[in-house]
C-alpha cells in the first residue's frame, strides 16, 4: 500500500502540473503516454515491441492522436490528410501479413489496429477536452479518480455481492455504487464552485456524470476482461504498485469520449 500510495503522488506531482500547462508539454505527454499504453496492449497478445507490425502500429497510433484543431506553427495536418495517412498505415499493416509470409497473422494484425483505435480515440479525446480549458479536464479527471476512490474503498469496507466475478472478482455492487456516490460529490462540488455546467440544467448534469461515473468502470472491467483473456495480472510495471499506463487509465479511455460526445449535445 506504501509503495502504492508513494507512486501515487509521485505520478500526480508529474502530470497534474503539465495537465495545467497544457499546449505542447501536454500533448508530448499524451503522447509518450498513449506509445507506452500501446506497447503494453501488443505485449499482452505477444506481438514484440520492435517488430514490423510494432513500430507500424505505433506510428498509426501517432497519426491518428494527432491534434488537427492545434495550432502548431512548424507543420499543418487538416483531417482529410490525417485519414489517408491512417488508411495507408492501415494497408502497409495489412501487407507486413504478406511480406512476412504469414508471421504475423491477419488476427494479430487486426489486434494491433483495434488496440490503436482503442487506446488512440481514448486519449485524443483527453487532449480534446484538455483543449476546452483546463476546468473541464480537471472535472473529468477527478470524477474517474472519485469513482475509482469510491468503489475501492466502499468496496472494502462493505462490499459482498460481486460486481462480475469471471473477470475481477474483487469489485463489488456496493463499491460500485459507492464509486457512483463519489462521483457525485466531485459533480456537485464543481456544479456549485464552479461555471462548468455552461447552460446545462442541474438534473441533466447530474445525469451525465453519474453515466461518466459507470462507463468509467466499464472501461476497467474491460481491460480486466482482456488482461484476463491474455492471463496477466497487469498491464505493465512501469507504475510501481499500480501497474502498466493501461491499469491506470483504462476508465479514462471509456470516459474521455463519451464526455466529449454528452457535454457537446
Amino acid at each position: 500500500m506504501k509503495e502504492r500510495i508513494l507512486t501515487a503522488i509521485v505520478a500526480a506531482l508529474i502530470f497534474l502540473p503539465i495537465v495545467y500547462i497544457g499546449k505542447f508539454p501536454f500533448i508530448i505527454l499524451i503522447y509518450l503516454m498513449a506509445s507506452v499504453a500501446l506497447f503494453e496492449m501488443l505485449r499482452m497478445k505477444q506481438i514484440p515491441t520492435f517488430s514490423l507490425a510494432g513500430i507500424v502500429s505505433l506510428l498509426l497510433l501517432w497519426v491518428f492522436l494527432f491534434p488537427v484543431e492545434y495550432d502548431f506553427t512548424f507543420v499543418h495536418i487538416d483531417m482529410a490528410v490525417k485519414g489517408k495517412v491512417f488508411l495507408f498505415l492501415v494497408l502497409v499493416l495489412l501487407t507486413i501479413t504478406v511480406i512476412t509470409n504469414n508471421r504475423y497473422s491477419f488476427d494479430e494484425i487486426g489486434f494491433t489496429i483495434l488496440s490503436v483505435l482503442y487506446i488512440g480515440t481514448g486519449f485524443y479525446y483527453l487532449m480534446e477536452t484538455r483543449f476546452m480549458g483546463i476546468l473541464f479536464i480537471f472535472f473529468s479527471l477527478f470524477l474517474i479518480w472519485a469513482t475509482d476512490s469510491g468503489a475501492y474503498f466502499i468496496g472494502r469496507a462493505i462490499g459482498k455481492r460481486k460486481l462480475a466475478p469471471s473477470i475481477s472478482p474483487n469489485k463489488t455492487v456496493e463499491g460500485s455504487i459507492g464509486g457512483i456516490f463519489f462521483a457525485l460529490i466531485v459533480a456537485l462540488l464543481f456544479y456549485y464552485l464552479s461555471d462548468i455546467s455552461n447552460g446545462i440544467d442541474f438534473a441533466r448534469f447530474i445525469i451525465f456524470s453519474i453515466i461518466l461515473s459507470v462507463f468509467g468502470q466499464l472501461g476497467d472491467l474491460v481491460e480486466s476482461a482482456l488482461k484476463r483473456h491474455y492471463g496477466v495480472k497487469d498491464s505493465g510495471w512501469i507504475l510501481p504498485g499500480h501497474g502498466g499506463i493501461l491499469d491506470r487509465t483504462d476508465s479514462w479511455l471509456f470516459v474521455m469520449p463519451l464526455f466529449q460526445f454528452l457535454f457537446n449535445l
